[in-house]
């Protein structure tokens, strides 16, 4: 059965998302363009814009891809019980799919495009990854905005020193689980009168 015309064309924004994907990993975030793409997926450009109006429309596609993909993989995890111990499962998995596509990582959590911003409902899925994190986060004892946004920065601050300066490498991100004690630790701390 052929489908109806709008899970065709999902079908088919699907898989230009995922060609759009494969020239980001080869030429970089910022060498995907339009007419690349539209060759790449044997289309003339004209016709692409039936499904994007726009580079950005397309990164908001992508966007919201890479959102989704992580939170499927965040949402296939069996969690420990322990708090803490969920906690560094969840991070241990959120870092290696970081670390898997340095171009979706830089759509997803950088702004090397200056003209895009993600529109509201991408955002929405984004949102949902860091809901995730706070929920965790909350099971293990932590209130705070402040602690929570502390969590974010030194997340953040472990992979793009890993991706910096030891890219294919362990040396930064071997430490996550130290970094997770140290931070949880703290934050216990913080809350005792």
């Amino acid at each position: 059965m052929l489908g109806t015309v709008a899970q065709r064309r999902e079908a088919k924004v699907a898989s230009i998302v995922a060609t759009a994907w494969d020239l980001a990993c080869t030429e970089g975030i910022g060498g995907v363009t339009l007419h690349g793409l539209a060759r790449a997926i044997g289309m003339r450009q004209p016709s692409l814009y039936a499904y994007f109006d726009s580079k950005n429309a397309l990164f908001d596609a992508m966007f919201t891809d890479g959102n989704r993909q992580l939170l499927e993989r965040l949402r296939s995890l069996r969690l420990p019980r322990d708090p803490r111990a969920a906690v560094k499962t969840s991070m241990r998995s959120f870092v290696t799919f970081v670390l898997e596509d340095p171009a979706r990582y830089l759509l997803l959590f950088q702004r090397p495009i200056p003209s895009f911003e993600p529109s509201a409902q991408s955002y929405a899925r984004a949102q949902e990854v860091l809901d995730l994190a706070v929920g965790l986060l909350r099971r293990a004892g932590v209130e705070a905005q402040g602690d929570v946004d502390c969590f974010v920065a030194m997340i953040a601050g472990l992979v793009d020193a890993q991706m910096s300066n030891d890219p294919g490498g362990k040396r930064w991100v071997r430490h996550l689980d130290r970094l997770i004690d140290l931070y949880l630790d703290d934050a216990h701390q913080r809350r005792r009168p």
